[in-house]
């Protein structure tokens, strides 16, 4: 059956929770890099024993903003405050819906008078564009897709350098003493001859340095910096790897789009093409409802609550505003029990039902995973993100909990695999659920990531 639009798709399902689950969509891609440079193994281990080189150049959407109404439109969608952003800084953008569930987030750059630019996953991407195209907004948006869709090739390459070695190869490559940059700031630097955008940063709890530039000037300084971190242990990162910092981190990057309901939104809906991240993904998992908003999240669920601030109007401020003073969930880590683990992937080499297989070093196999966490046979929590990480000898999974059973050494079970033998989405194969032992930890579960990199 055919459609225009992501409201024309909901209703050929009849629900959009029936339209996701069995979405023919896998979970979220990350093109063109190499599967792995090395093993998915060592990859890990650069970013918190020597210097991890990650090329995000290709699986992000980037959407410049331009003009005087600029930051007027993205104040007004955002939780964030602007008070005190200025040229040269970045932000956390993450945008709502009218009823305080998130829509989207974004990293957002500001780059210069009156221009910026949005990097992420798709939704918030769409969010803005489109508030920008039917509002009265005195601005303009270019829009620079995936390698997946744009054929490779992009506006800028995006490199991170993180880990301990992470200054010593900056230093190298630079000739000179790193400058010191805020966290979350930028300066323009030279690499290989070519200006390049610096941003400090930590994604995974150890030193680092986000860098972007014009896409031509991508190759050269790469090698550059690959060449000054060979004595330091430099590993570059494989798009395998890559998806599992963020288990370390904390970050959950794949909350659901708080947009398939209400009629309030249906003219989004309506605007949302059939090939959109919204209309294509694929919801997975053991937890089960067939009212969709039983799968949105809030602000502080995820953990950006202290990025909420009612210093300005914005889409969702009147119902955070209740929200913030009555949090029923929190955001956690969850320690899957070793053991458990084991015997799931056990069920391959006998007869009868396997189990769900775990994939490693990332498991998901959906792009929208919700696994149902319990506390005796009472749903308390969801996991979101599930993944092994060989830096802790551990598979984890990040998620949602209610308040309750937040505590760091709770036992919980989680329910790993699908109802009814699984979907039809193709990831998924016939197989049984099983109940896995799980321990609530903090977030994020490296201690370094917890205390190294946070701003004071």
């Amino acid at each position: 059956m055919s459609y225009n639009n992501l409201e024309e798709a909901i209703r050929a399902a009849g629900n959009p929770v029936e339209m996701l689950r069995n979405s023919q969509i896998g979970p979220y891609a990350f093109p063109v890099v190499r599967s792995e440079f090395t093993n998915w193994r060592d990859e890990q281990r650069a970013w918190r024993e020597t210097c991890a080189l990650f090329d995000q150049s290709h699986h992000m959407t980037d959407l410049y903003i331009q003009g005087p109404d600029a930051l007027q439109l993205l104040s007004a969608l955002a939780v964030n405050s602007f008070q005190s952003f200025r040229i040269n800084q970045a932000k956390q953008f993450v945008a709502c819906n009218s009823q305080g569930y998130v829509i989207g987030d974004a990293i957002l750059f500001y780059l210069d008078k009156d221009r910026f630019n949005l990097v992420g996953r798709p939704p918030a991407a769409n969010w803005v564009q489109y508030h920008l195209e039917t509002g009265n907004y005195k601005a303009s948006a270019e829009r620079d897709e995936r390698s997946g869709v744009n054929q490779g090739r992009r506006k800028t390459f995006r490199y991170q350098v993180q880990g301990p070695n992470a200054l010593r190869v900056m230093e190298k490559v630079l000739g000179k003493p790193a400058p010191d940059i805020r966290f979350f700031q930028m300066e323009v630097i030279s690499i290989a001859g070519r200006a390049v955008h610096a941003l400090r940063h930590g994604m995974v709890g150890q030193p680092g340095w986000e860098l972007f530039g014009a896409w031509d000037d991508g190759d050269a300084v790469r090698d550059a910096i690959v060449s000054a971190g060979q004595e330091y242990g430099i590993r570059q990162v494989g798009a395998r790897t890559y998806p599992t910092t963020c288990l370390e981190s904390g970050w959950i990057p794949s909350p659901l789009p708080a947009i398939y309901a209400g009629d309030e939104l249906k003219g989004y809906r309506e605007w949302l093409g059939a090939k959109s991240y919204e209309t294509m993904a694929s919801l997975g998992g053991s937890f089960y409802s067939d009212n969709i908003t039983d799968y949105y999240l809030t602000p502080y669920d995820l953990g950006y609550g202290p990025f909420v601030k009612f210093d300005h109007d914005f889409v969702g401020r009147e119902a955070l505003e209740k929200i913030a003073n009555d949090q029923k969930r929190k955001k956690v880590t969850f320690v899957w029990n070793g053991d458990d683990v084991s015997s799931v992937s056990n069920s391959l080499f006998h007869t009868g039902d396997i189990c769900k297989y775990i994939d490693l070093p990332l498991a998901n196999y959906a792009t929208l995973p919700f696994d149902k966490v319990l506390k005796g046979d009472q749903i308390v929590g969801l996991s979101t993100y599930t993944g092994y990480t060989y830096n802790e000898r551990a598979m984890i999974s990040l998620g949602v909990i209610n308040v309750e059973h937040s505590e760091p050494g709770t036992e919980v079970t989680l329910v790993w695999g699908e109802e009814g033998r699984g979907s039809a989405k193709p990831t998924v194969e016939r197989h049984a659920q099983a109940k896995i032992r799980a321990t609530v930890a903090a977030v994020p579960y490296a201690e370094v990531a917890r205390l190294a990199y946070r701003p004071k």
